[in-house]
């Protein structure tokens, strides 16, 4: 029986995928036609009846997967869920012993490079903490241990002599009144700055990150920086992990040995991921299809 897959899409990344240009979509679009799919590109605001795929949106049935990329191109993932603290690299334990050194640090300084130049070749230590903000700075959600304002206060609590340098997300509308407690607590420890917007150099100088669960975290990765996380996440293998120990445990952690970033690195994007550059890469996709139900 000849089945369909509608590809629920952005108009720029419908356009691509149309037009045969995007390599992750035909990759898959290629694998599901010969698996005796046809396939079809829409708008990402229609969602069908049966088998579809969708770009960073919660399916919205058991025949519809997600596709999400791993935080850079050309790395990719199929999942049931956009909550990536769900994922199946999530709840996959690390083994840093398994990563062969070699082709780890081989791959690290590749992707050091291709993404971040020769910054990360000038990395400091300034003695302050570089904590990325989220939207919501007063509400918790479910996945998250506190919120945002509280995570703050436990960062200057658990690590009482460094800086902190705060920043909001340029792209969010925050509060007046988030703004306000802000400003109060900046007020009342002067070590504390709030800044209005990021950049790659607070990742080069600081000490580590903490966050909820930023990209930014895993950005720092590529600069030896290591990283508190206050919610789920998919990277939280290597970070001082709040959700399952506990902050005095998590920054504890962070502030001792550093974490094989070469290894993780290596084993998130090349063992857990979707690497569409590689040739193993529909066996991956297949898998993963596989993985979400799907007869394939």
């Amino acid at each position: 029986t000849r089945k369909h897959v509608e590809f629920c899409l952005e108009q720029n990344l419908k356009n691509s995928a149309a037009a045969g240009k995007h390599n992750f979509i035909g990759k898959v679009s290629d694998l599901l036609e010969k698996a005796n799919f046809t396939v079809h590109y829409r708008d990402a605001a229609d969602y069908p009846n049966g088998y579809a795929l969708v770009h960073e949106q919660e399916p919205v049935s058991n025949q519809t997967l997600t596709l999400e990329r791993c935080y850079h191109p050309p790395f990719w993932t199929i999942e049931k869920t956009s909550d990536r603290w769900e994922w199946d690299v999530a709840k996959t334990p690390f083994r840093a012993d398994k990563v062969e050194a070699g082709q780890a640090e081989k791959f690290y300084s590749f992707w050091q490079g291709r993404l971040f130049g020769e910054a990360t070749n000038q990395t400091a230590q300034d003695g302050y903490i570089y904590v990325p903000l989220q939207t919501n700075l007063s509400d918790r959600a479910p996945w998250q241990t506190c919120t945002p304002f509280e995570m703050l206060v436990s960062t200057l609590q658990y690590d009482p002599s460094r800086r902190i340098l705060a920043s909001l997300d340029p792209e969010v509308t925050y509060s007046s009144q988030d703004r306000s407690k802000l400003k109060t607590l900046a007020g009342r420890f002067p070590r504390l700055e709030v800044r209005s917007q990021t950049n790659q150099e607070l990742l080069q100088r600081c000490d580590y990150v903490v966050t909820q669960n930023s990209a930014q975290a895993f950005d720092g990765y590529f600069f030896g920086k290591p990283c508190v996380l206050f919610a789920r996440s998919d990277f939280h293998h290597i970070a001082g992990d709040v959700f399952t120990n506990g902050p005095e445990a998590a920054f504890k952690q962070v502030q001792g040995s550093p974490p094989p970033f070469a290894k993780y690195i290596w084993w998130f994007w090349q063992e857990m991921s979707i690497n569409a550059g590689r040739d193993q890469a529909k066996n991956k996709i297949r898998k993963a299809l596989r993985r979400g139900g799907w007869p394939i």
